[in-house]
């Protein structure tokens, strides 16, 4: 493993976490990689519980190593992570985001994969791509409107706006707000 995710498993739960808030978690190659070493060994669990550190969820596949790429690579890269999205979305376990601050990008299509999503309430979420003139490559473009219709999916992937956590639960967007959602998720 890197520095850039740990686990550490609780009774019942198998918890990731994002470990480069000053970077502000980015799901780059070296964690798609190790997330995909941890699928592999989950099945004895019935709780995957995915959070952040130090105030920061995560913020999605890592823009400067996406810019490193060529065409092929970076197509290559966003089939890989939805392969990766895809598979989590199908594991057999409860799957929860314990999202403890910004949620952005492919962070956000990971929480969307999830089963459950608690969240801090100082928790913003965000599709930044139209900003950036990239959309994102994950899934999230078709699963977000599942979740929150059609109509606020379309705003939030047309506006980048981010929204906070008390907007979040209104639309549907996650279950719960709690000042500690690693304990929330623990106890679902």
């Amino acid at each position: 493993m890197s520095n850039a995710v740990t686990t550490e498993t609780q009774p019942g739960a198998l918890v990731v976490r994002f470990t480069r808030p000053e970077d502000r978690n980015p799901l780059s190659l070296s964690v798609i990689s190790e997330l995909e070493t941890i699928l592999d060994s989950i099945w004895v669990l019935p709780k995957l519980i995915f959070t952040g550190s130090d105030g920061v969820f995560a913020s999605g596949a890592d823009l400067r190593e996406i810019a490193r790429l060529s065409s092929d690579e970076a197509a290559a890269f966003a089939r890989r992570g939805q392969l990766l999205m895809d598979r989590i979305a199908r594991l057999r376990v409860l799957t929860i985001a314990a999202i403890n601050g910004p949620c952005f990008g492919g962070a956000l299509d990971l929480a969307l994969v999830c089963d459950r999503r608690v969240a801090a309430p100082d928790a913003k979420f965000c599709h930044p791509g139209a900003g950036l003139g990239i959309i994102t490559g994950w899934g999230g473009t078709q699963r977000l409107p599942r979740i929150v219709g059609e109509a606020k999916a379309l705003e939030m992937l047309f506006t980048a706006e981010p929204i906070d956590a008390d907007e979040a639960k209104r639309i549907g967007l996650i279950d719960t707000i709690t000042a500690d959602p690693l304990h929330a998720a623990l106890n679902f």
